[in-house]
Order: C-alpha cells, then sequence, then structure tokens
C-alpha cells in the first residue's frame, strides 16, 4: 500500500490539504493546472472572517511548502488518467513546458520589450499582459512562464538569445503511484454572458464581483483605485446585483453562500475609498451567517449603502456617458424603479472549477459539478470542489479531507 498522497489544484483547499499531510510524515504530491498557487484567494483584495490580504494566509502557506521536501509541486500540470484502487493508485500526469530555467531570475525588462499584449486572464480581462509573464502577486513559484502561442518572429529571435529561456521545451509525462486522493479543484466565476438581461460581457461598466476585487487590490490593474473600466473615472453611485445567475433553474440552482458577504464587502471597499459614494443593493435574501452577521450589521448601518429588495430584471446601458441603468421591482411596496449608476456590480455564482469537464478519476460529481467524497475508494473532495465555502471553510474542509487521506493510506 502507497503512503503517499494526490493533490488535485493549488489554491487555499489544495495547499491546505498538501501540507496537513506532509507534516506527519507522508509524501504529498500538489498537482496544479496554471502556473502558479494560489487559485481563486491570489485574486481577492481581502478575504473572511478577518479581512485580511491573501499575503496573510498564502505567504506562510508557501514557506511551509518550501521548508518541507515531503511536499512536491508540479505546476501547468493535469491528472491526465487514474487507474488502481485505494491504497494503490496509478497516476498519470502531463507537465506542459514552462520555456524558461529553473531560477528566480528578473525577466521583466525581457518581457517588457516584447511586442503583443494578451488579455490577462488573472485580472479577469480589466489588463493586459506580454506573452512572458509572472502576473500574480508574491508568486510561487517564483519563476515566469512563456505562451509562445502569442510571440512573433521578432520576439521569438528575442527570446532565442536569452540564456533563461528554452523555446524547445517539451510536455513531459510522469507516474506518480499513491494511495489516496484528494480533489480540491476550486471554483470559477459563473460565465455572466448567459445573462443577457444583465449586461454583462457587453456594458464596459458592468462588471462581476471579481473583477471588482481585482480593482480594488494594491495588485490590481489600477493600484487598488476603484475605477469605471470604461473611462477610469471614480464611480459615485454603485450598484450590487445579488444571485446573478444564482437560485435559478435556467444557470445554477443553488445559493453560492458567500456572494451576499462579498457585496457587504465592496460597498465597504467603496465607501472607505470615496466617502461621498453611494452603494445600493439588490437582494432576494441577505444570507451573513454566524460571526458574519455583525459585519452585515456595521456596514448596513451606513446611510450611504441602501436595499432593495427585489430581482433585477434588466441592465442597460447609457449611451451618452457609459452608466448603467437598472430596473427592478421593489418587493416592499410592489413599485418597479429604475435608477441610473456609475458601475453595477454583479455577484455572480461560485461554480466548480469541474461543471462541464469530464473526470480522469472514479469520483462522482452531480448535476451541478461538486465533488462527492468516494470514502470507499480513497477518494476525497476538499474546499469549493465540494459545495461553496468561505476561505475560512475551505481550510477546514481541506484538514479533513487529509485526515481521511492519512487514515487510507494507514489502513485504518
Amino acid at each position: 500500500m502507497s503512503q503517499s498522497i494526490l493533490v488535485i489544484g493549488g489554491g487555499f483547499s489544495g495547499i491546505t490539504a498538501a501540507l496537513e499531510a506532509a507534516e506527519v510524515g507522508h509524501e504529498v504530491y500538489l498537482v496544479e493546472k496554471s502556473p502558479f498557487l494560489g487559485g481563486r484567494v491570489m485574486q481577492l483584495n481581502k478575504y473572511f472572517p478577518k479581512l485580511c490580504p491573501p499575503s496573510c494566509g498564502l505567504e506562510i502557506q508557501f514557506q511551509r511548502i518550501k521548508k518541507n521536501p515531503k511536499v512536491k509541486c508540479f505546476t501547468l500540470a493535469e491528472v491526465v488518467s487514474v487507474s488502481g484502487q485505494a491504497g494503490n493508485y496509478e497516476v498519470s500526469v502531463r507537465i506542459k513546458p514552462r520555456y524558461t530555467a529553473p531560477s528566480s531570475a528578473n525577466l521583466q525588462a525581457l518581457a517588457d520589450s516584447l511586442s503583443q499584449n494578451i488579455p490577462n486572464q488573472f485580472e479577469f480581462g480589466l489588463s493586459t499582459r506580454k506573452a512572458l509573464y509572472m502576473d500574480v502577486p508574491f508568486a510561487y513559484p517564483q519563476r515566469y512562464v512563456l505562451d509562445p502561442e502569442h510571440i512573433d518572429e521578432e520576439d521569438r529571435q528575442k527570446l532565442s538569445e536569452n540564456d533563461f529561456i528554452d523555446l524547445n521545451e517539451q510536455d513531459k509525462s510522469i507516474t506518480l503511484n499513491v494511495g489516496s486522493i484528494i480533489i480540491a479543484t476550486g471554483w470559477k466565476p459563473y460565465d455572466v454572458t448567459k445573462l443577457t438581461n444583465l449586461g454583462a460581457g457587453e456594458i464596459q461598466n458592468c462588471i462581476n464581483n471579481m473583477q471588482m476585487e481585482r480593482l480594488a487590490a494594491p495588485s490590481g490593474p489600477t493600484q487598488g483605485q476603484i475605477l469605471r473600466p470604461s473611462d477610469g473615472r471614480p464611480p459615485r453611485k454603485v450598484a450590487f446585483v445579488q444571485c446573478a445567475g444564482s437560485r435559478d433553474e435556467n444557470h445554477l440552482s443553488f445559493c453560492s453562500y458567500i456572494c451576499c458577504m462579498a457585496s457587504l464587502k465592496q460597498a465597504k471597499y467603496l465607501r472607505d475609498q470615496y466617502p461621498d459614494a453611494e452603494a445600493t443593493i439588490f437582494y432576494i435574501d441577505l444570507r451573513t451567517p454566524g460571526r458574519y452577521d455583525n459585519f452585515a450589521q456595521d456596514v448596513l448601518s451606513d446611510p450611504l449603502v441602501k436595499t432593495v429588495k427585489g430581482k433585477v430584471a434588466e441592465v442597460e446601458e447609457d449611451i451618452t456617458d457609459g452608466s448603467v441603468w437598472v430596473t427592478a421591482e421593489d418587493a416592499l411596496t410592489g413599485n418597479k424603479m429604475q435608477e441610473c449608476f456609475d458601475l453595477v456590480v454583479l455577484a455572480t455564482g461560485m461554480q466548480p472549477s469541474l461543471a462541464g469537464q469530464p473526470l480522469p478519476l472514479n469520483a462522482e460529481v452531480d448535476e451541478e459539478g461538486f465533488v462527492f467524497s468516494a470514502e470507499s475508494n480513497g477518494i476525497f473532495a476538499a474546499g469549493c470542489a465540494a459545495e461553496p465555502l468561505d476561505v475560512m471553510k475551505s481550510a477546514q474542509s481541506a484538514t479533513s479531507a487529509a485526515m481521511k487521506a492519512i487514515q487510507t493510506v494507514r489502513g485504518r
């Protein structure tokens, strides 16, 4: 029986699960498909319960990984196939080339010299990057990555002359033998372009809540200034639209748990940055469980934070200045209302990253894409791969999954 454990996904829950298992003596393989660890938490400005910046938790976790030889990290890596049974799984992993040397050489000057600008996925398209990049704050690993699909012949020549670039690097395949598997593949924002009535993807000043996090983050495209994407102006009147695609049989049928808290937090971002700005939250129900209720009451006590109980029916652009008209029905008064805002923020639901994706291993998913733990197979789901969770509960879920994986490989 193998004593090793595989963790699929290098976000907060995946890192937590890997460290919990490694620090009691088990060899852990951590497989992450993106170039850097950190997942969605890395993209936040602040997270609950203490409104910490991502560096608060992630930098500590990265240091723990660096100091623990039991954790072996593979980035740009994906699990291709899994065979075997609990205690003896054979896992095939494909690792994409990084095209850069395994060092912490600063390649920013070379990156800046490249000709093409590419939409930056880490910033949700709010900015661009070069084909050679390290676009996340306090990146782990501290190593640039090259996207060769977006370089021309002149750039290729320039890159080939650099000692830290290897344009001939190829995909690699490795085989791992593990006793248990933890699926910590996280979540993705629901594609709001499917919500044609809410204007996302078509109206420039209608953004999703993760874009709002990046605008508020000091490492983001505006260095922490909340500005309208269309013209860079500070918004003085902002609408937050709850349940954008959630609790809707045509989109996501479930409640994503954290959206209400995220919008309240972002209303506070706005009010802290612009003392005269107004925030209006359109909601069906405001769900602020447990300890978060005090935070909600504090935000809602602000006279410039207003609430409207009612589902938004339509969002339209004012072509004269890029402002956004919101049409909704106030469920408390029964009145239909239409109001103009400088910026609209859609609270999009948390869709599991595996939604619509075939699984290379024997684990079941529900109709929404969340993974069921298969304890008899030694396969366990952690964090938002299993259900919508905040960061604290994701860490708790990861610890639970790690404990179960340890029990599996120890035959208990």
